[in-house]
């Protein structure tokens, strides 16, 4: 078996060749256009071509048999009983992922460091502004759209990457779980919504070990993102749901947290029993 480090420079050799061809792709499909339209082709490219791809190439070369979904735990279906708990445990822990948001925003790094500090916040207005043109949609065609590209095709080609691909390769040890975590966060290059989207993460990569089906996270990582662009779709930038458990309702942002944890040990608990 080829070692860990030998892995993952085949994914990344890999990623970058299909990155590029990606990019190049849309170079000559889109000419480069800044319009909302272009930026969604790119948006899709790029994501398949980064993510989606390169873990089922890797997979299906790892694989004795050439089965890349039986390498990537996706070849077994998923029972009701454990969506309904993924579902439920996503929806709880919404508030406690606002509430933990709302935290890591107000972090103030050091005077020393404030170029960076403002170096963070451009690339959060900027990914904000952007996130924000594509949630526009005048159709339920619009909206269905906005939910394949921005909640079904991350959750399907970030969990085949991250926990997939790099966590299965480092073992998926607890200590495997983390780096993949802190890497799956990282590489949004969102500092005011690190910490959430690191513990978001160790939460899709526990659950992928306990259930031993990568279909699980990415139910929850579809369920996180859906609801977001489902939200904005019916009440538009002014709501106020994306904020529940911040804020002035903090307090449900802890009840939130108190519940999720809990879930998460029971849910642990009836898997080892199964």
């Amino acid at each position: 078996m080829q070692k860990p480090l030998i892995r993952i420079l085949y994914w990344l050799g890999i990623m970058a060749v299909l990155t590029a061809l990606s990019m190049g792709l849309w170079l000559w499909v889109c000419g480069g256009s800044q319009t909302t339209s272009s930026l969604k082709w790119l948006q899709f490219m790029q994501t398949t071509g980064t993510f989606l791809l390169p873990p089922i190439l890797c997979a299906w070369l790892w694989d004795t048999g050439h089965k890349p979904f039986v390498w990537l735990q996706m070849d077994k279906g998923v029972s009701g009983k454990v969506v309904w708990w993924a579902v439920a445990l996503m929806v709880c822990a919404l508030p406690g992922i606002n509430l933990l948001a709302d935290l890591n925003s107000r972090v103030v790094l050091p005077e020393s460091l404030g170029f960076i500090e403002e170096i963070f916040k451009r690339q959060e207005e900027a990914a904000a502004a952007l996130t924000e043109r594509f949630l526009q949609a005048d159709s339920v065609g619009a909206v269905l759209i906005n939910i394949g590209l921005m909640a079904l095709l991350p959750a399907l080609s970030e969990e085949l990457s991250f926990r997939g691909t790099l966590q299965q390769v480092l073992g998926n040890s607890r200590a495997a779980i983390w780096v993949t975590a802190f890497v799956f966060s990282a590489i949004h290059m969102q500092f005011y919504g690190f910490v959430p989207r690191m513990l978001l993460g160790a939460v899709f990569g526990y659950m992928f070990v306990w259930t031993k089906n990568l279909w699980v996270p990415m139910l929850m990582h579809f369920t996180n993102n859906g609801i977001a662009v489902l939200v904005y779709s019916i009440w538009g930038q002014n709501n106020s749901a994306d904020t529940i458990g911040a804020g002035t309702t903090w307090w449900l942002g802890v009840i939130s947290i108190l519940i999720t944890c809990p879930g998460l040990l029971i849910f642990y608990r009836r898997t080892r029993t199964q």
